[in-house]
């Protein structure tokens, strides 16, 4: 048997060791049989169509909501457009802070395929897959990016190709967490860089599927997305598995509007 052959054989053997010893248990509920039940995605609050060309928030009518209509006539974005499975609450909020925090890695193909199903819907076409990148020193430190695990799973059921390693993180950035909105954007100010390869100069012309776990105020995504124009993609759309609710002040994650001054 060739290495290639090896490997997967030894995860398989290996998931279900850890499978005998953690037995799946539902991670917002703890029902045993699946790291995700099927009763707590059933009563999850997921978007669904219509939704807004741009920032992909449900609508009743109409194809741009009113807040991006205005920011269309003031200003551009980086991002061209950003789709959510649906807001940070309930079974999807336990799901990705069990992912990037408690290492339940195996939660990364049933949320990616949320993901895709939910892109599928009504979303621009696109190119390439692209996962927001975590510097270096925070990859050592939890042991992977769960932007790469939900990314790889988005690629392969869109069937669009990966690009890894296009977009790097030069800056190790705070933490997001307790910034206001203003000071999450100059946080990831000048934070990313698209690699000088030959592969990164296949960017030009391209459009691309920027994927990350969660839109907060969306300056993350931006940051990226900016840096991708820069570089020459015609068009950066965004998905992320889940978004923040909208505020008592009515204002959610405005990736594809301009930046507060």
């Amino acid at each position: 048997m060739g290495d290639g052959r090896v490997l997967p054989t030894v995860r398989r053997g290996w998931a279900g060791l850890l499978d005998l010893v953690y037995p799946p248990h539902c991670v917002a509920c703890g029902r045993m049989g699946a790291w995700l039940c099927a009763a707590c995605l059933e009563g999850y609050p997921a978007f669904r169509p219509p939704w807004c060309l741009r920032c992909g928030r449900p609508l009743a009518r109409g194809r741009v909501c009113p807040a991006c209509r205005r920011a269309r006539e003031s200003a551009a974005s980086s991002l061209d457009a950003l789709r959510s499975v649906g807001p940070h609450a309930g079974a999807l909020r336990a799901a990705v802070h069990a992912l990037k925090y408690e290492g339940v890695r195996v939660l990364a193909a049933p949320l990616a395929a949320l993901m895709a199903d939910t892109y599928a819907l009504a979303s621009p076409a696109v190119d390439v897959v692209i996962p927001v990148p975590l510097h270096p020193r925070r990859i050592r430190r939890r042991g992977y990016n769960q932007a790469v695990l939900l990314a790889q799973g988005v690629a392969e059921r869109l069937d669009l190709p990966l690009a890894e390693d296009w977009l790097r993180r030069e800056r190790d950035t705070a933490s997001q967490v307790g910034l206001t909105r203003t000071e999450r954007w100059t946080n990831v100010h000048g934070a990313f860089r698209v690699v000088a390869s030959a592969d990164a100069a296949a960017l030009a012309g391209r459009r691309v599927l920027l994927v990350d776990d969660v839109c907060t105020s969306g300056a993350t995504l931006r940051a990226a997305a900016g840096t991708l124009h820069q570089a020459g993609a015609t068009a950066v759309a965004a998905l992320t598995l889940t978004r923040a609710p909208i505020g008592a002040d009515g204002r959610d994650c405005d990736a594809v509007r301009p930046a507060a001054r």
